[in-house]
């Protein structure tokens, strides 16, 4: 059982969650939802809707309580558009359901909404969401809702009367007119599309009559046809009650007057016999950084483009660590090295038994699950370290392996992979070209030509002071030189004036290593480099 102390709010949930099933279900297990549609790329702001429900499920597991976690693949929804990219005559195949579009140019899957279903499929397998799949193509076109259609068109004036209390005069209903509203819209047999409108209903024998934009026309047997879908604001509460849902969460755009959320909480009573979740309501999430993303990938990241450049607890806890009303955002750009820091201080604080209880619990969730823990780095060096190093060696193994060894003794590459793999595609994707480290191959004999004596004087006790080659000794070194110019002891506290001094002192370094102002930390440019090409490029 779970510390009733802990006061994160996925525990907080998770406490609401278990009473709620024990007053609706008693004894069966508890049923967390998400629902994402594959219309296109499935992005990192849409990833909320699986991890809030996922933290929750996961919580409850651990508590050693039966839970599932229903992932609703919405892939028979209508294509709405051809997004900018595509071969414009896509624009055939607007209206049909998404599992009969074939899949973008190039892609090997089967259809549209396979093809942007799998990059998830893969990244929550990484991230350790354990989910029950649920294709929405499959439970319509086999027939699952068949009774759940009936009641609905059975209900159709009920559902009309409850849409009508949010009906605007300027915008009717957009599935039909409200003098002959029907919750039900077919796809016509022949084009496959849903441009169809239904022109006759007999509620005896279930006939229904129905005429489409491209002329065709048929009547069908509703208790037999399979080939339409219910309205989105009556297909949601109707899979509530159909699957008793306790718990999903929904983003902001779902809870203004009139919304699916909203309306759908009085039709699942009203209507399907059935009771709202607990939906809280979450923020959306942003992206620092997204300019680059956007150049390099025409698009908003997805959760696998974060997994190219972060590992799974990090981005786990990003997700965690927030309610789910507040707003965050995932970086792309050099503030992934501070998220980065951030992470490992709550790791250290974790290790020494100093994290505050909430603090601990998102770490907890992060790290693991109830199935056990998730892949980690053995020998975490700093992320800033490693993106430094990668950048310096363009990615050269043994250059590498002999800078970390030399750094934080790292004795083998695997000691700290994953994450040195996800810093080397970050300086690879996201550093821009301008921020690159190139060490000189020569000395740049014309600016050590211009140097004062003082200048070269600080160059020279730099050089005799590589022998302590360490990160502590290089960094006292790079610090203590402008001191000990000015006859201070290297541990002087520094002055304004001392500031100033060092600053300019590591400028003229940058300068003689890699021909820029700035670049990487100097300590670790300075162990990267090596003691001999270091006293070569600076002429001493």
């Amino acid at each position: 059982m779970a510390d009733s102390a802990e006061t994160d709010w996925v525990s907080r949930f998770a406490d609401e969650v278990i009473s709620e099933a024990e007053r609706r279900a008693p004894g069966k297990p508890i049923v967390c939802a998400s629902g994402l549609s594959p219309s296109g790329p499935i992005h990192l702001g849409n990833l909320r809707e699986v991890m809030t429900p996922h933290l929750v499920a996961d919580e409850i597991r651990r508590r050693g309580l039966e839970c599932r976690h229903l992932l609703s693949w919405d892939d028979y929804d209508r294509f709405r558009r051809v997004p900018a990219g595509i071969d414009p005559s896509w624009a055939e195949h607007i209206g049909k359901p998404l599992t009969s579009v074939p899949a973008p140019p190039g892609s090997t899957f089967a259809n549209w909404a396979e093809h942007f279903k799998a990059p998830l499929v893969t990244a929550l397998a990484e991230l350790g969401v354990e989910y029950d799949p649920i294709s929405q193509t499959e439970q319509y076109t086999s027939g699952v809702y068949r009774e759940q259609i009936l009641t609905a068109v059975r209900e159709r004036a009920g559902i009309d009367a409850v849409l009508s209390r949010y009906r605007l005069k300027q915008a009717a209903e957009s599935e039909q007119a409200a003098d002959d509203y029907f919750p039900y819209k077919p796809y016509c047999d022949l084009c496959e599309r849903d441009l169809t409108t239904v022109t006759a209903y007999d509620d005896e024998t279930t006939e229904l009559a129905y005429t489409c934009e491209c002329g065709f026309g048929e009547t069908v047997r509703l208790a037999e046809h399979d080939r339409g879908k219910l309205v989105w604001k009556v297909d949601w509460p109707m899979r509530w009650a159909y699957e008793g849902v306790i718990f999903e969460p929904s983003g902001v755009d779902h809870h203004s007057p009139g919304s699916a959320w909203i309306v759908g909480g009085q039709l699942v009573g009203e209507v399907f016999g059935g009771q709202q979740p607990i939906g809280p309501m979450y923020a959306f999430v942003g992206i620092t950084g997204m300019a680059k993303m956007s150049s390099s990938k025409g698009g908003v990241p997805i959760p696998a483009d974060a997994l190219e450049i972060m590992e799974a607890p990090l981005l786990r806890w990003l997700y965690a660590r927030r309610k789910p009303a507040q707003s965050f955002k995932i970086a792309f750009d050099q503030e992934i090295q501070r998220l980065y820091d951030e992470w490992d201080s709550l790791g250290r604080k974790v290790a020494a038994g100093q994290a505050q209880p909430a603090e601990l619990a998102a770490y907890n969730r992060a790290v693991s699950t109830a199935a056990g823990p998730l892949p980690a780095t053995p020998h975490p060096v700093a992320y800033r370290t490693l993106a430094s190093v990668v950048d310096i060696t363009t990615g050269h193994a043994e250059q590498t392996l002999r800078i970390l060894r030399d750094l934080d003794g790292v004795e083998a590459l695997d000691e700290v992979a994953p994450r040195l793999g996800r810093a080397q595609r970050w300086v690879e994707l996201h550093l821009p070209a301008d921020q690159r480290t190139r060490v000189r191959e020569s000395p740049d004999q014309e600016l050590l030509d211009s140097l004062g004596q003082d200048e070269h004087k600080a160059l020279r006790l730099l050089a005799d002071g590589l022998d302590d080659w360490t990160l502590e000794g290089l960094t006292a070194l790079v610090y203590g030189v402008p001191k000990l110019q000015a006859g201070l002891p290297v541990d002087a506290k520094p002055t304004p004036e001392m500031k100033t001094a060092q600053r300019a002192f590591f400028t003229l370094l940058y300068r003689l290593l890699v021909g820029s102002d700035t670049g990487p930390r100097l300590p670790t440019l300075l162990m990267a480099v090596g003691a001999e090409r270091v006293r070569k490029l600076v002429g001493a």
